[in-house]
């Protein structure tokens, strides 16, 4: 194997990523919001020895054909089950593939999202990250009522306004993040002690206040949940441009970006290096991934016609699409790393779910485990260190005040 090992996640929505995928005969969409059909598609990833999985998740209905508000389809799934309950229920029924679900910071108390978070890492025994992401959409503002957002349309993206509202959602993002990173430390390890002799659940020095004031949260801690077990769960981000990018340099350990072919990995990745450099990241640098929607089949054109009879016009997506055999995406996927020894891997998104997840499953991972290029069972507990990322010391430790 590689000294720069090979990192494989899967992302799931709903029926799978092609709008129309319901429609397929090999899904089962009246399973959708039902726990058995999760556990299996997460389960399906461990079996394939995935890194982890990210579970898609919003405050509105999906939209298609509206970049701010919902488009009233009804020929596509619309309705979801909460991604961070999602991998709560599945955690106990996997052991080693890491739970990645998606938490909007718009509209999102960050005191919520660490203690949810913390939770899922205590129940999943160090197996949780957290899929950053905020709303620009004036329909789920309404379900709050505590903001109004502006209209934003696609057609507007890259005006004066445009940006200014996007690059306020962004700094409230990482805001969120910094707030639910310092409430993960506000338990240092070793705070519970139990200690019946001296009658002392807690170690009062080791509790403490996170203190946080900023234009978007003021936040008191500590926390609720005892330090997780990693420390601090994984933060991963999607990001397309410059802003995106610099976000997750300043706040994520892992960045999901989307190239359309091998001649752009090597720039990508050197945009995403230039934000750290911006931002000044400290630490490990980013671990990069690149996104793909996948179309798998035995029959290379099978898998090609699939995606083209499902709606009746070509898939599109942020993402590039590869329709064909896992070998034609084995091979895609040593083109692109060979572009760029940076690229640490691939978010896979499965264009019809189970079965795009099951040709992942049973198909790449044994085409590329044939090759060398991928590992033959799991060799770390905890998802920080897959990616051989440590799991850091809380941040109040060195501190001797009493803050609680």
């Amino acid at each position: 194997m590689s000294e720069n090992p090979l990192h494989l996640a899967v992302a799931l929505d709903g029926a799978g990523w092609h709008p129309a995928a319901w429609r397929d005969p090999r899904t089962t969409p009246e399973a959708l919001f039902t726990p058995g059909y999760w556990t299996a598609l997460v389960q399906a990833a461990e079996r394939g020895l995935l890194d982890f999985a990210t579970i898609e998740d919003a405050l509105g209905l999906q939209s298609d054909d509206h970049l701010s508000r919902t488009d009233r389809r009804t020929d596509r799934v619309r309705g979801r089950l909460d991604a961070e309950l999602i991998a709560a229920f599945t955690a106990p029924l996997t052991s080693r593939v890491g739970l990645v679900p998606t938490v909007t910071t718009t509209h999102t108390e960050p005191f919520h999202i660490a203690s949810a978070l913390a939770t899922l890492d205590h129940n999943s025994l160090g197996r949780a990250g957290w899929r950053v992401q905020t709303s620009v959409r004036t329909d789920e503002a309404a379900h709050f009522g505590r903001r109004a957002l502006p209209e934003i349309r696609r057609d507007a993206l890259g005006t004066p306004e445009a940006d200014a509202a996007v690059a306020d959602l962004f700094e409230e993002a990482g805001d969120a993040v910094e707030v639910v990173r310092r409430l993960w430390d506000s338990w240092e390890d070793g705070t519970e002690i139990r200690d019946a002799a001296t009658n002392r659940f807690l170690d009062r020095d080791k509790l403490h206040h996170v203190d946080f004031s900023g234009r978007f949260f003021s936040v008191r801690g500590p926390s609720i949940v005892p330090r997780p077990p990693q420390g601090q769960p994984l933060v991963v981000a999607l990001a397309h441009a410059r802003a995106a990018y610099e976000l997750a340099a300043k706040s994520a350990d892992v960045v999901f970006t989307t190239p359309r072919n091998a001649a752009e990995v090597p720039g990508i990745v050197a945009e995403v290096r230039a934000a750290e450099r911006a931002v000044g990241r400290t630490g490990a640098p980013l671990r990069i991934l690149a996104d793909l929607v996948v179309s798998l089949d035995a029959d290379a054109a099978e898998a090609r016609d699939r995606l083209d009879e499902l709606d009746g016009r070509p898939l599109r997506s942020d993402a590039a699409v590869v329709a064909g055999s896992t070998t034609e995406l084995a091979d895609l996927v040593q083109e692109w790393r060979a572009a760029s020894p940076e690229l640490d891997g691939f978010r896979l998104r499965p264009a019809v779910l189970p079965t795009d997840l099951d040709a992942i499953a049973d198909g790449l991972v044994p085409e590329l485990q044939q090759r060398g290029a991928f590992r033959s069972a799991y060799d770390t507990d905890s998802l920080r260190e897959r990616f051989g990322l440590a799991r850091p010391a809380s941040r109040y430790a060195a501190n001797e005040e009493v803050a609680w």
